[in-house]
């Protein structure tokens, strides 16, 4: 079977969330945390980035062999796990770098997003409201954010935050993981 690659930049809160949630994905053949959507000049650093005056989100640049997982799918996955319908907002985080965030990379990419934003608005008691917003540069984080979950599984965030998002994504989605 022939790979056939594409990248999605999506942000939910914490890109360390994100990133645990992906990297269990089957077709997902890379995840990287980083920053993107702000105006500040130059490559900010994380320390930037939570002041949230450099207006970027935290993301995760994803890339995956759609002959395995579609975008759709995938966008579907970020949407049930986690909160779309809360403004600049997940759990304890608050600012505007942990936007709901959807970074399109084409027009194509574009469609597909308003169509499952539309698809799984009905299941929220709140209206979605995650940013769709054409992608601009990409900054990947600081080496420490990569691959965080893994290497920090038994820290408090991470126990009490992300390994329940995990929980989840088994429990709605175990066809479609590693």
């Amino acid at each position: 079977m022939a790979s056939n690659f594409e990248v999605m930049t999506v942000g939910g809160g914490c890109f360390w969330c994100t990133e645990a949630v992906f990297q269990q994905v089957k077709g997902v053949e890379k995840v990287v945390s980083g920053y993107t959507g702000g105006t500040a000049p130059g490559k900010p650093t994380y320390r930037e980035i939570c002041s949230g005056l450099t207006g970027h989100a935290e993301v995760v640049q994803v890339t995956f062999d759609a002959s395995v997982i579609t975008y759709e799918e995938l966008l579907v996955i970020f949407m049930t796990t986690h909160d779309p319908t809360t403004l600049n907002k997940q759990g304890a985080d608050v600012g505007t770098q942990y936007r709901s965030v959807i970074y399109y990379h084409n027009k194509l990419q574009k469609e597909v997003a308003e169509e499952v934003l539309n698809q799984v608005a009905p299941y929220y008691d709140f209206a979605i409201v995650t940013e769709l917003s054409p992608i601009g540069i990409f900054y990947e984080a600081e080496d420490y954010h990569q691959n965080y979950y893994n290497q920090n599984s038994d820290q408090g965030y991470c126990s009490y935050v992300i390994t329940p998002k995990l929980a989840k994504l088994r429990q709605l989605y175990a066809d479609k993981l590693k």
